[in-house]
């Protein structure tokens, strides 16, 4: 049976469908930055981006732009009722402080027992760039993850060696990747759901480590 991959947005959909309210959220740069456009009206949560807003809306695109008010990846975002600026020093010290109950981060590799990579894969042309994700995978209480689950070439980037630079060693909760949602429990990768046409013996050929099946395993069907 035929497979189809998830979107970048259907993914920030399932993240956003999974944020506890009354969540103090940090969004990184990437997929991440999609998942405020599905927090419906009257969901309790406060997003934070680096950069220095305490209480982030989505994007307005009717709205002038207003290059002051941006995220960590430079998108225009808009300010909700309540809603802080800050400098960077109180920005980093909500990271650094254990203040975000959660971090949602893109990586080029995870590793079966948690440990990210996400900034630096020594290719040539590419400039390292670390900001401020590991400040956050060391202060946020959860750390979920977006990403590909395989390369442009194929390659699996769910491994059991991380062998790009570490971010955080043991610091991943939970993947979202284009074929499905894995837990990380106890040094081990649990698969809680994956899309619609894909068996488990394809996905786990795709995926560089044993993956074990949960009892409720949820199939994620297209919309």
């Amino acid at each position: 049976m035929e497979y189809e991959k998830l979107s970048r947005r259907q993914i920030a959909r399932l993240v956003a469908a999974d944020i506890q309210d009354g969540a103090y959220v940090n969004l990184g740069i990437g997929i991440p930055t999609l998942v405020s456009a599905f927090l419906p009206p009257g969901r309790d949560v406060i997003l934070h981006t680096e950069n220095g807003i305490v209480g982030m809306g989505p994007g307005d695109p009717d709205a002038p732009l207003d290059l002051d008010l941006i995220n960590a990846s430079k998108e225009p975002v808009t300010l909700l009722p309540g809603a802080s600026i800050t400098d960077h020093v109180v920005s980093f010290a909500m990271m650094r402080g254990g203040h975000l109950d959660l971090t949602v981060l893109g990586a080029f590799q995870v590793s079966e027992r948690g440990d990210l990579a996400n900034w630096d894969t020594g290719a040539p042309g590419t400039i390292p760039a670390v900001g401020g994700a590991m400040d956050l995978v060391a202060g946020a209480r959860q750390v979920y993850v977006t990403m590909e689950h395989v390369t442009k070439d194929g390659q699996p980037k769910i491994v059991r060696e991380c062998t790009y630079p570490l971010t955080g060693a043991g610091v991943v909760d939970r993947i979202y990747s284009d074929l499905a949602i894995i837990d990380v429990v106890s040094g081990s990768l649990v698969l809680r759901a994956m899309v619609e046409g894909l068996s488990f013996e394809a996905l786990q050929a795709l995926t560089g480590c044993p993956l074990a099946r949960a009892g409720d395993l949820r199939v994620l069907a297209p919309e």
